[in-house]
């Protein structure tokens, strides 16, 4: 097995558990948020999906699809138009409020789609090349989409639990 099937198999773990997060549920339960200083389903799945949007177009001298394919303006967020919800205070993320999970999916899949794209032509010599010289040592390629991958992982753990906890409580 070839490191961009390995790559390619991990980021579609990812789809698949952003569409178990998301599916059926209704906009108050997509926005909850457990306390006031936590995280709601939308926004995990929203900041996951931004950051590889802006870290794969990055990597690989791509259009954000944020921006290509219009996703900014159909969540419509009072935010900045790059940003990717890192660092965000609790106001932030309380910006990001959507009325229907097919709007989370449905960005996370065309991002899926153009990560998939990519990654079908990653080369093994291409994963050496320095993609980010701001940290020491530099980042390669093959160290940004594992981080990636790891970090979108983690978010949508984040999701599935927080969707465990509101169904929970409405049982």
């Amino acid at each position: 097995m070839h490191a961009k099937d390995i790559l390619i198999d991990g980021y579609s773990r990812i789809q698949e558990e952003v569409h178990a997060a998301v599916g059926g549920l209704d906009p108050d339960d997509l926005n909850a948020r457990p306390t006031a200083e936590t995280n709601s389903v939308a926004w995990l799945v929203w900041h996951l999906t931004r950051v590889q949007d802006d870290h794969m177009a990055d990597a690989f001298g791509l259009d954000q699809v944020w921006l290509s394919q219009e996703w900014e303006k159909r969540f419509g967020l009072d935010l900045p138009r790059l940003d990717t919800g890192y660092g965000h205070s609790a106001a932030k993320v309380g910006k990001v409020r959507v009325t229907d999970g097919g709007l989370l999916t449905g960005y996370y899949d065309a991002v899926h789609a153009q990560t998939l794209q990519a990654l079908r032509g990653v080369t093994a010599a291409e994963l050496e090349r320095v993609v980010d010289e701001r940290w020491d040592p530099p980042v390669t390629l093959g160290v940004r989409l594992v981080s990636v991958l790891s970090d979108d992982l983690q978010h949508v753990g984040q999701a599935a639990y927080v969707r465990g906890l509101l169904q929970s409580a409405a049982a």
